[in-house]
């Protein structure tokens, strides 16, 4: 198994899974042309991807999702009230939310999260042997979200504002008072306290993601997160990368099977 988030943050997030020989987009917000860009960055030809897994509606998640689906028979997968507000995809699966689904031998488990959207989910991967879960835009971690994040040997996981930063940005009330309610977006703080329940041996790569750039920057969430990996030196001995996405180029590409050679990857 490997994945690429091609962008994330709260202009457009995309990521790119392959495993099982299936390849998988999980949400689009970029443009149709933007993602074939940074697809083609990594010599990914997007006629080879077959489905999309559509979190929820927000356009930063769902821009580019008609586009390519139209233009190269990819399958949208969403739930039903999400499905409504996906604009005539040329082919579409809807799945039920909490119900595992099958494509081809790489298994999905969309969760529940607490987000201001008609239904919004997170996604657990399962093929060869691997577990990928994505999970970003949710304003609180239920016990829900802590199982399913349990065992994941890749977390892609929301880390959406520094709290003090939040409060002393240009943001209005009402949009700041959205942002830290328990249905939008997740602090540094609970990020990293989530990141220190979950933390085990096989937890090889995490990837903040969804980092506001008027209240965050990848310094104060990687520092977050690192002080949340110290208190769990023991649990923290296989990570091999920790990372922030954005919205302006892609990330390297992860692998779960490859070799480990010592050390962790800190970007900033």
């Amino acid at each position: 198994m490997r994945f690429v988030v091609l962008s994330s943050g709260s202009k457009a997030n995309c990521t790119f899974v392959e495993a099982a020989g299936q390849r998988i987009l999980i949400d689009c917000g970029l443009s149709g042309k933007k993602a074939e860009e940074r697809l083609a960055d990594h010599k990914i030809d997007p006629a080879t991807i077959t489905s999309v897994l559509v979190t929820h509606e927000h356009s930063d998640h769902i821009h580019g999702v008609p586009t390519l689906s139209r233009r190269y028979g990819m399958t949208v997968y969403a739930n039903e009230a999400t499905m409504e507000h996906v604009s005539k995809p040329k082919r579409r699966e809807v799945f039920t939310t909490g119900c595992d689904f099958s494509i081809g031998e790489v298994d999905i488990t969309p969760f529940s999260i607490a987000h201001d959207a008609v239904d919004p989910v997170g996604f657990v991967v399962r093929a060869e042997g691997f577990k990928l879960v994505v999970v970003t835009d949710l304003g609180r971690v239920t016990t829900l979200v802590q199982e399913h994040v349990r065992g994941a040997n890749a977390l892609i996981l929301e880390s959406n504002h520094d709290q003090e930063m939040l409060q002393g940005c240009s943001y209005t009330w009402d949009l700041k008072q959205r942002i830290s309610s328990t249905h939008g977006h997740l602090c540094n703080e609970s990020a990293g306290q989530l990141i220190e329940d979950v933390m085990h041996p096989e937890l090889f790569h995490i990837v903040l993601g969804h980092l506001s750039e008027n209240s965050n920057t990848p310094v104060l969430a990687l520092e977050c997160a690192n002080r949340y990996l110290d208190k769990c030196r023991e649990r923290r001995s296989g990570l091999r990368t920790l990372l922030c996405g954005n919205v302006y180029e892609s990330l390297p590409c992860l692998y779960l099977d490859e070799p480990y050679q010592g050390g962790v990857v800190i970007n900033a």
